[in-house]
């Protein structure tokens, strides 16, 4: 794959991410991107690491898998990452003057998975602090409106909101009680302003890390295999916490003091303004 480190975005885009804390960029990945990224995924799902895991339940008529933190090993992944133009839009977007990869995540939902991704934000989830972060979410697979990520606009301006999890919607991370529960957006639809894009492969959406986001399940034949990647700008900090974070990096507290920039070889430079 030819190596193409800058891209600029179609004019508006960053003052759209800015204030909606989500954007779609449409076919910013060419075919043979595309094809490089799903030889990734189905060597990652032919291989799962250590942290992989089943995230829907058992009697699910599907399927849905993820695994993270896997671009030292698949090498599809560290070419896609490392030489297409994602860091370059990934600090555009940030308003930063450097791009650094925070790590990779594989979700798929095999055909007729019902499991929901329920609202929630992700930085609550992770070991750091600050405003200038974003992640990609990009399906090798058609998406259809009712199975695609949605997002509440301008949800990232707000307050962190609790995490829980997933299938039993436990506080695991920060104290019952410490943050605001968040608050019931499928009662009502209506009262948000919902953003979401059916989407075909080498389409993105790149979110903000603050954003509430969710997403359906998938019916019919179609598989829905999407990788993400989450991206720190300059101001990230390196915040540990108490507990196991979701992704865990075990041994990092050793290395990178409480508050300092990200700068560490597990989270190596992707671009940086010249």
């Amino acid at each position: 794959m030819e190596k193409v480190s800058a891209f600029k975005l179609p004019a508006g885009t960053e003052e759209a991410f800015q204030r909606d804390g989500a954007v779609c960029v449409r076919q910013l990945f060419s075919a043979e991107e595309v094809a490089l990224l799903e030889s990734g995924i189905e060597q990652n799902l032919r291989h799962p690491s250590p942290r992989a895991k089943v995230a829907s339940r058992p009697d699910d008529p599907g399927w849905f898998f993820e695994d993270f933190c896997n671009w030292e090993d698949i090498d599809a992944y560290k070419t896609f990452i490392f030489e297409s133009r994602v860091g370059h839009v990934a600090a555009q977007l940030m308003g930063s003057d450097s791009a650094r990869l925070y790590h990779d995540h594989l979700l798929v939902k095999e055909a007729n998975t019902r499991q929901r991704t329920p609202w929630h934000q992700d930085q609550p989830y992770y070991n750091v602090d600050g405003r200038q972060n974003c992640s990609m979410w990009m399906p090798i697979d058609p998406v259809a409106r009712e199975s695609t990520l949605e997002f509440v606009a301008g949800s990232h301006l707000g307050p962190w909101l609790m995490p829980r999890s997933f299938m039993d919607s436990q506080a695991q991370w920060f104290p019952e009680g410490t943050l605001s529960d968040l608050p019931d957006i499928e009662a009502d639809r209506s009262v948000w302003n919902i953003l979401g894009w059916e989407l075909n492969p080498g389409d993105v959406v790149f979110f903000h890390m603050l954003t509430l986001h969710a997403s359906g399940g998938v019916g019919g034949n179609r598989r829905r295999r999407a990788f993400s990647v989450r991206f720190l700008g300059d101001d990230i900090t390196h915040a540990p916490r108490q507990w196991k974070t979701s992704p865990d990096f075990p041994g990092l507290e050793a290395e990178l003091a409480a508050g300092a920039r990200m700068e560490h070889a597990r989270f190596p430079l992707l671009w940086s303004k010249p």
